[in-house]
């Protein structure tokens, strides 16, 4: 396994890879890796001959007061990971790599839609930068497919919508998300919590699952339904941000006539934000 930092020697070398007729995945992280994104690299590995795991800390993506400065930052640990989960290529661009004009002067692609409501309400400008950094990910590698966790529901939404709509061509291949034996989801920000937190966490999973059981034995009234949810994750000692009931390929509240609906919540635990989700075919 290779680890580059550079565009040149990054083309360079998978354009020696091309030449073979490999066909390449390509799998964008944040680093801080788990579980969850080496089954995301097992799983590109299946679909491509070839796998890039980019490790890029997007200042693009984060908010005002969000966690850009203290996010992991764990190259060593990840490269270990990534060598035994059968990762050919780590690309780990520098920002002035990605941004060489600064962020202020670089342009910034829009996802309509998708893009609006859930943690595009709670985190204004987020999937902007998500979308503008896999973008210039998908340029710069020019991979086959590449592969994001269902955990981030709402951004595989917005990426799946933005390569279709730029005819991008590239398969985005969606993945399940991985959880702890308690139910919680995997995510880098699980290792903000204390014990105490880390011991009420898992209702989130929890108040999904009961939540999604009731839509499943019939009842349609959704807004009522994501009101008692939401309660419960405050009673449980959570700090609401939001918990939804969508149509599952619009994101927008779901209605009785939809048979595809997903369930999307996050929540303040301390100062660290989780979100989860579940889809619900009825």
């Amino acid at each position: 396994m290779r680890t580059v930092h550079s565009l040149k020697e990054l083309r360079a070398i998978l354009r020696g890879y091309r030449q073979q007729e490999k066909t390449i995945g390509l799998v964008p992280t944040m680093g801080n890796l788990h579980e969850g994104h080496i089954s995301l690299v097992r799983k590109a590995a299946e679909a491509a001959d070839i796998v890039v795991t980019s490790i890029f800390v997007n200042p693009l993506q984060f908010g005002a007061n969000e966690d850009l400065d203290t996010y992991p930052r764990t190259l060593i640990e990840d490269q270990d990971k990534l060598r035994t989960a059968g990762n050919t290529l780590v690309f780990a661009p520098s920002a002035d790599e990605v941004y060489p004009d600064g962020l202020a002067r670089h342009t910034r692609i829009i996802v309509p839609e998708v893009s609006e409501g859930h943690c595009g309400t709670s985190r204004p400008g987020h999937f902007e930068g998500v979308a503008t950094v896999v973008a210039a990910l998908f340029n710069m590698i020019q991979p086959d497919c590449a592969v994001f966790g269902e955990k981030d529901f709402q951004q595989l939404a917005v990426i799946r919508k933005m390569a279709k709509d730029l005819m991008v061509p590239v398969e985005v291949i969606g993945a399940p998300t991985i959880r702890e034996d308690d139910g919680l989801a995997k995510s880098s920000r699980n290792s903000y919590l204390s014990d105490e937190e880390r011991a009420i966490a898992p209702v989130i999973y929890q108040i999904l699952e009961a939540t999604s059981a009731k839509i499943a034995d019939g009842r349609e009234d959704f807004e009522t339904l994501a009101q008692e949810a939401g309660n419960s994750l405050s009673d449980a000692g959570l700090r609401l941000d939001y918990f939804n009931i969508a149509n599952s390929q619009t994101l927008k509240p779901a209605v009785p006539e939809d048979r595809e609906i997903t369930l999307l919540a996050a929540a303040f635990l301390g100062t660290t934000r989780l979100i989860d989700n579940i889809s619900v075919i009825r």
